[in-house]
């Protein structure tokens, strides 16, 4: 887990390592405490004009994904359901479903992906919100 003091450029773990700049929309969700963390650990915070969705269109499907497939279909009880969904949700986004910008094909296929004989299997997450058909190995 990351700590507010700690410089994030030396640090062996952090989605901003090494990293100069950040790009931000407008969104009060974004707390101080994270900005002075941004700021302690030398990223340039850069604000995106208002009313501009365009300029981080890639961010903002990729967020519209796990919302509209997983989040919207849940009952979620408390905290700890909904960091059990947006855990799982990424492993599956990235080996495990389809995705019509890279023709219907997988970001990170595994073994069981592209077998062409065996008995067809489902693999499952959230109770069967999402699955995964595959072929067992023959």
């Amino acid at each position: 887990m990351m700590q507010v003091g700690r410089n994030l450029t030396d640090s062996e773990e952090g989605f901003l390592r090494d990293k100069r700049y950040l790009l931000m929309d407008r969104d009060t969700k974004h707390a101080e405490s994270f900005r002075a963390l941004l700021k302690e650990s030398n990223i340039e915070l850069v604000r995106l004009p208002p009313k501009s969705p365009n300029m981080n269109a890639h961010i903002e499907r990729f967020l519209r994904s796990p919302k509209e497939e997983c989040l919207e279909r849940l009952i979620l009880f408390g905290e700890e359901s909904l960091r059990n969904a947006i855990g799982e949700f990424p492993m599956h986004f990235h080996t495990e479903r389809n995705h019509q910008g890279l023709q219907n094909r997988l970001i990170q296929p595994g073994a069981e992906a592209n077998r062409f004989r065996g008995e067809i299997e489902c693999h499952d997450r959230l109770g069967g919100m999402l699955r995964f058909y595959y072929r067992k190995a023959a």
